[in-house]
């Protein structure tokens, strides 16, 4: 049987791209933004209500579920979609951030990282091998090489470093992958290489030498400004293969993501339409809206009655106001469904404008109704 996996480039739009891509869990229209469900769950979101938000595909955590509950355990228990009662197409990051992230002590050589558990303590081992398998193991249809992200910014040996052994450990993944031999699984490889142009060149050109089903830009997002991260996508973006998909890693604000479209990416994920929507913040084509601020509470418009989706149509922004000040579960699950559907919805708005051969006019009509800001109350 043929390999599942396959991205078709149906129209360009200058750098913009529209795609679809191909996998045995469905396909992914392609920009696409892929909600992030780090511990087998989108904070707050019931599955269903994910998918009803537009939602294609999801992002998983190899760090996280090889903690807790266990990689092993949920292949037992039928694979990751099964275990979180998702249908649609699943990406697992390898784990590299995280350990990054969350671990304040760490061993990094040649062989893999070791690490402490944020949970309990324990000394845990992760190489490019056990982090292939353990993806194999959730059954992923997109898995990711291992590989080291340091923080910006950040001295360039220290940055030249971090992008050679990941290099290495891209090797080794893809050997490790093709070991497994899982019929219609991708597994995409990290460019590396931090702000600077030259290391982030070579690591491209390794890459693509080795050969990956697609390509992320990895280490953006950890600290340097948005200029800076543009820049390094603008840059990477031409050397990177047109007919396999582009993923930039842990992004972002929908700005971001515009931005980001517009300098060839097609594949992004960012926790922040849930942990916003969490703490009382709503995007809309109005930009950022804080729904904690006083100025709602006796505001008995919905958020914004031009949505596509029903939540942001139904509930007023007073009763909104009410559950975030009251500190009620109902107004984190309600504005995180929220930001949800309007991510998928900019994804949409994206992807008809680049059919339609007028993105700059959209990416210009967006950002000027983000700059106008909320409509008062009356």
């Amino acid at each position: 049987m043929a390999d599942p996996f396959s991205f078709r480039l149906i129209a360009t739009d200058g750098a913009a791209r529209l795609g679809e891509i191909a996998t045995p869990h469905g396909m992914v229209r392609t920009p696409a933004f892929m909600p992030v469900g780090t511990q087998a769950t989108v904070k707050g979101v019931m599955p269903e209500e994910v998918k009803r938000t537009g939602a294609d595909i999801l992002l998983g955590n190899t760090y996280h579920l090889m903690l807790r509950p266990g990689a092993e355990r949920i292949a037992a228990l039928g694979g990751l979609h099964k275990f979180m009662n998702w249908s649609g197409p699943i990406l697992t990051d390898s784990g590299g951030f995280q350990v990054m992230s969350l671990s304040e002590l760490r061993k990094i050589t040649d062989a893999g990282v070791t690490f402490r558990s944020h949970l309990d303590g324990a000394m845990v081992e992760l190489s490019p091998e056990r982090a292939v398998e353990i993806q194999a193991l959730l059954g992923a249809d997109i898995s990711m090489q291992l590989d080291e992200c340091i923080k910006l910014p950040n001295a360039r040996p220290e940055i030249e470093r971090a992008m050679r052994l990941s290099l290495a450990w891209a090797e080794r993944s893809k050997r490790a992958f093709e070991g497994r031999a899982r019929e219609g699984a991708a597994l995409f490889g990290i460019v590396q290489g931090g702000d600077d142009g030259a290391l982030r060149a070579q690591s491209a050109r390794a890459l693509v030498d080795i050969g990956f089903h697609g390509y992320a830009v990895g280490g953006l997002a950890v600290g340097e400004p948005q200029d800076v991260m543009l820049k390094v996508v603008e840059d990477v973006t031409p050397a990177l293969p047109a007919d396999k998909p582009r993923y930039l890693m842990g992004v972002g604000t929908p700005e971001d993501l515009l931005e980001a479209v517009a300098r060839g990416i097609d594949m992004f994920d960012c926790v922040m339409p849930t942990r916003n929507g969490r703490h009382g913040a709503v995007f809309s084509r109005f930009g950022q809206i804080n729904l904690s601020n006083a100025r709602h509470r006796d505001d008995a418009r919905p958020l914004d009655d031009e949505s596509g989706y029903d939540i942001a149509r139904t509930y007023s922004r007073a009763y909104l106001h009410h559950l975030i000040r009251a500190n009620e579960m109902l107004g984190a699950i309600l504005l995180s469904q929220i930001n949800l559907a309007y991510y998928q919805e900019l994804m949409a708005g994206m992807r008809d404008a680049i059919r339609q051969g007028r993105f700059e006019e959209f990416r210009t009509a967006t950002r000027e109704g983000w700059m106008r800001g909320d409509i008062p109350p009356v």
